[in-house]
């Protein structure tokens, strides 16, 4: 009778987060935070970590998907909605009272809204700046304590669009603007804790995260007809319906993740392109930018000087790296 109780209890520890259970520590084995781990780059950052021996806190929503992956090895599920503070805190006091403590967070859950900054509606601009921009705020702040504990490591993950930004991508754009602050000054705070943020730059590689702007649209029946934006929400449309085709590899993007956690040396940015185009489109528009603040104004440098400016950052840069 007791191996029948036995066996049930361990069937059922497949199924549910048990936050009394207490962990059996395996030799080097990190333990990490994913947000957004049901599919996508958050799912392929949990298999990668997992597969690399880390044990994963994998963050979902849906019953379905804290099932699959629970079945995962050194992965356990947990409820969380970025937006919800109950589940925020839940899975706080799980992870504590594990006794595995916490290394690394990954703050990966996002979404995205296509819509004009002069259209957009009350409900989709909250939607994307609360679980794109509060979120993370919301996560960080609730986990930080174990974070510091263990004198972790904090990655965010940004977009190539903290840096481009056009018609109809604003309130993405803005989210991600938003994270390029957010990492400089959550670095600063964070040093004397010893703990390393690093904030990943992905270009457009492979998640659902197209899928499910266009699953929202559909939804709440959205389409161009009668905007004066039409073409570029139709291109856009069109270029999210073929996103998944024409996307990067999301194993780039895991490893990436892998490097901000556990280097010796991480760096405060990582930028990650599928491709050359991106690439160029990304630093060239930091370089535009870089001349248009310093055009026509009181201090402006001259070329000479910027140079000489650039030349130094790229040595600072240089010296950085071990």
């Amino acid at each position: 009778m007791f191996r029948t109780l036995t066996t049930l209890l361990m069937a059922c520890a497949t199924l549910f987060v048990h936050p009394f259970a207490q962990a059996e520590t395996t030799p080097g084995q990190k333990a990490v935070l994913v947000t957004g781990a049901s599919s996508g780059l958050g799912r392929v950052m949990a298999e990668t970590l997992a597969a690399k021996g880390h044990f994963v806190y994998a963050g979902a929503r849906k019953d379905a998907d804290l099932a699959e992956l629970d079945a995962i090895e050194n992965i356990q599920a947990v409820r969380l909605d970025v937006n919800q503070q109950d589940q925020i805190d839940a899975a706080v006091k799980t992870i504590r009272e594990a006794g595995r403590g916490l290394y690394g967070l990954v703050n990966n859950a996002g979404v995205v809204v296509v819509s004009p900054l002069i259209e957009i509606d009350d409900e989709d601009f909250h939607f994307q700046m609360n679980v794109n921009i509060y979120g993370v705020y919301r996560i960080t702040k609730a986990f930080a304590p174990l974070i510091i504990e263990s004198k972790g490591r904090i990655s965010v993950i940004g977009s190539i669009s903290g840096t481009l930004s056009d018609a109809t991508w604003g309130p993405y754009s803005m989210t991600k603007h938003a994270m390029e602050a957010y990492a400089d000054a959550l670095a600063d705070e964070m040093k004397q804790f010893d703990v390393s943020v690093s904030l990943i730059e992905p270009g457009a590689y492979r998640s659902s995260i197209g899928k499910s702007a266009l699953d929202r649209m559909e939804k709440q029946n959205q389409s161009a007809a009668d905007s004066p934006f039409e073409k570029q929400i139709n291109e856009n449309i069109n270029w999210l319906n073929h996103f998944e085709k024409d996307a990067g590899d999301p194993t780039e993007v895991a490893e990436v993740v892998m490097k901000s956690l556990f280097d010796d040396h991480p760096k405060l940015r990582y930028m990650i392109f599928p491709n050359q185009e991106q690439a160029y489109w990304t630093i060239n528009r930091a370089i535009e930018r870089m001349v248009e603040q310093n055009s026509d104004q009181k201090f402006s440098y001259d070329r000479a000087k910027l140079i000489e400016m650039l030349d130094a950052a790229l040595a600072k840069q240089a010296g950085k790296r071990p």
